[in-house]
């Protein structure tokens, strides 16, 4: 028997600083969501605001919450990660979505391209699929989704089997760890968007030191990673500047295969470094978009030799 979706009603603590189409704006509606998904319930109380809450430093419960969000607004009946793998927060992950619809809509007369004859490449897809999922509920966007790990990729398959999303989510193993491009994309590939939320940390040592340090302020006895992570999802040699150094002039060697390329960029000291690395490879156009996630400011890099 068909249950019943419940609306989500407007929630007065709004968040104002995510994309004004993200549809996690009006915040968590927790009765919604435990209609839609009832094993949520488990995880759901009352804090001293008289706010419904979860634990966000519990994984279990991130990882229900996700499943409620992902089948409530985005029609994932399946929805599942292996132990210690990321668990994304999606309203963030929404926001890169609709930024990059943005993007791609300033040479579309304002209109936002629809279907799948918009490619999309996304570098560093994870078990949680999760960029896919979003782009392609929200415009019908076909992807190309590649990871480093193959049991990454498994979990990936698996949610796509699941979901039936064959047609528009493929997946590509990259053999070759130190390489981004390279090895992925195909002489006949031509990509609308290319996206990648790269590693944060420069080792394993400083991711752990920046979670103890966030638990900590928070009044919080922990150093789990609420939102896990394993090694190439967190951390890479040099960090975030590194990974992404290596991204734009990689992308030089394919200078029409993408209209644009893409990155986040979560640390504002790094864009000098990516700003000299586009001139460098003579990038026609970059452009930076500024996002905001409660305290936290990020921003999307984009750059273009068309």
């Amino acid at each position: 028997m068909h249950k019943e979706r419940k609306k989500v009603v407007e929630n007065p603590t709004e968040k104002k600083e995510l994309h004004p189409r993200n549809k996690h704006r009006n915040g968590y509606d927790f009765e919604a969501l435990v209609h839609t998904l009832p094993e949520l319930k488990n995880f759901v109380f009352t804090n001293k605001y008289q706010t419904q809450t979860i634990d966000f430093s519990d994984p279990l419960a991130v990882k229900a919450l996700n499943k409620s969000l992902l089948k409530h607004f985005y029609q994932l009946n399946f929805w599942d990660i292996p132990s210690q793998y990321l668990c994304p927060p999606i309203p963030g992950r929404a926001d890169y979505i609709h930024y990059l619809a943005d993007l791609h809509s300033e040479n579309n007369g304002g209109k936002i391209p629809q279907g799948n004859n918009v490619k999309v490449l996304d570098i560093g897809t994870g078990a949680n699929l999760i960029y896919p999922i979003l782009g392609l509920r929200e415009h019908g966007w076909q992807f190309v989704a590649t990871d480093v790990d193959s049991q990454a990729l498994r979990s990936a398959e698996k949610i796509i089997t699941e979901n039936s999303l064959k047609e528009n989510i493929q997946l590509r193993l990259q053999k070759s760890p130190q390489d981004i491009f390279k090895h992925i994309l195909l002489p006949d590939d031509r990509f609308d968007l290319t996206m990648c939320n790269p590693p944060f940390h420069g080792s394993q040592e400083e991711a752990q030191a920046g979670t103890e340090r966030k638990w900590k302020n928070l009044g919080k006895k922990t150093s789990a990673l609420n939102f896990g992570g394993r090694q190439n999802e967190l951390w890479y040699e040099g960090g975030e500047r590194a990974f992404v150094y290596k991204m734009i002039l990689q992308s030089a060697d394919f200078p029409l295969q993408s209209k644009w390329y893409t990155t986040l960029i979560s640390k504002s000291a790094n864009l000098p470094a990516v700003y000299g690395a586009l001139e460098k490879v003579k990038a026609r156009s970059v452009k930076t978009i500024e996002m905001s996630q409660g305290n936290k400011i990020s921003r999307i890099v984009a750059w273009s030799f068309i």
